[in-house]
């Protein structure tokens, strides 16, 4: 269990950069290439069903905001509690 735990917690950090370079890229479109379609392919199926709920306010994307949060939250609570138990028996 131990693995499995460890291998979600990169996921969900390599997931959160991802995030951070596709908003990076939005910001500066000099850089944009045909690798912004791959990070778009990453990135917008998570981010669509909450801009449903949350659009866009003033060219400020939440859903990217929530999203990054959500991520967070759950890889420094739930994900790393897990893993200290499954790793650690702590």
């Amino acid at each position: 269990m131990c693995g499995i735990w460890w291998i979600v917690y990169r996921i969900l950090q390599i997931y959160s950069i991802i995030m951070i370079v596709y908003a990076v890229v939005s910001w500066i479109p000099s850089i944009r290439g045909r690798w912004t379609d791959y990070l778009a392919m990453l990135v917008e199926p998570v981010l669509v069903p909450i801009r449903r709920i949350i659009p866009p306010l003033g060219g400020f994307d939440l859903a990217f905001l929530i999203v990054l949060l959500v991520i967070y939250f759950v890889n420094g609570t739930i994900v790393v509690q897990e893993l200290r138990t499954a790793c650690y028996g702590i």
